[in-house]
């Protein structure tokens, strides 16, 4: 009998293990790589991430071809709450992106994205239909480490900042040439139900799922208030 308990104990074990979804893993991965860039020594610049609305995190994205091939990823955006976007972070989005290569990176070679959407006209841009980086939106390589006035002009001049990891190297990254767009089908995996990056960015407060919590904890560890909304007041 004994052995028949233990036998149920582990197949539902191993079942309730089973039961988070590919999209829920996916968000839980963009947690987990935000975490590791802002634990490195020469991350994303400190005042940068304190004045970003929001955070695009792309992990383990794909070069389909060298040198000018293509390139597919898909992650998670989150924002600051409220209408100014000076509060807390809020529930993450699901988001694709696609398009033109991102540079001198080898054909199938995963590399993580971080993209900081650095003002209101960003954000709106990103919660259309479709959204071509360098054209709906100006969009930059972003500085690292703790270079204040490099950092400064550069959130001046692009709305959105873009970085990249891989092979354990960080650095900025031009992505002028691909396109962003909501996932509303992934969104809907991970909350359940169906739900639009905009109601979800803009719209009512909802309760961060599991899988999300990491990355929120690790953003409003590092960035808790809005720096830019703090200097105007």
């Amino acid at each position: 009998m004994a052995r028949y308990v233990l036998a149920f104990c582990v197949v539902f074990g191993m079942a309730t293990l089973g039961a988070q979804n590919k999209e829920q893993g996916r968000l839980e991965d963009c947690g987990v790589v935000m975490e590791e860039i802002l634990n490195t020594q020469e991350n994303i610049p400190p005042d940068l991430l304190q004045k970003a609305e929001c955070v695009i995190v792309i992990p383990s994205m794909v070069n389909v071809a060298v040198g000018v091939g293509g390139s597919y990823g898909r992650g998670a955006m989150i924002c600051r709450a409220g209408k100014a976007f000076d509060g807390a972070w809020g529930a993450p989005a699901m988001y694709t992106i696609e398009g033109g290569s991102i540079g001198l990176q080898l054909g199938g070679q995963s590399t993580d994205l971080v993209l900081l959407v650095m003002n209101p006209r960003g954000v709106n841009a990103l919660l259309s239909s479709k959204v071509k980086l360098g054209g709906n939106a100006s969009v930059a390589a972003g500085p690292k480490g703790r270079a204040v006035e490099a950092s400064t002009d550069a959130s001046m001049r692009a709305e959105i900042l873009s970085y990249s990891r891989s092979r354990g190297l960080f650095a900025g990254v031009s992505l002028s040439g691909t396109s962003l767009r909501p996932d509303d089908k992934a969104t809907a995996e991970v909350y359940g139900r169906k739900l639009t990056a905009r109601r979800i960015v803009t719209g009512e407060a909802l309760t961060v799922p599991a899988s999300g919590q990491r990355l929120v904890a690790v953003l409003q560890k590092y960035s808790p208030q809005n720096a830019s909304k703090t200097n105007q007041q």
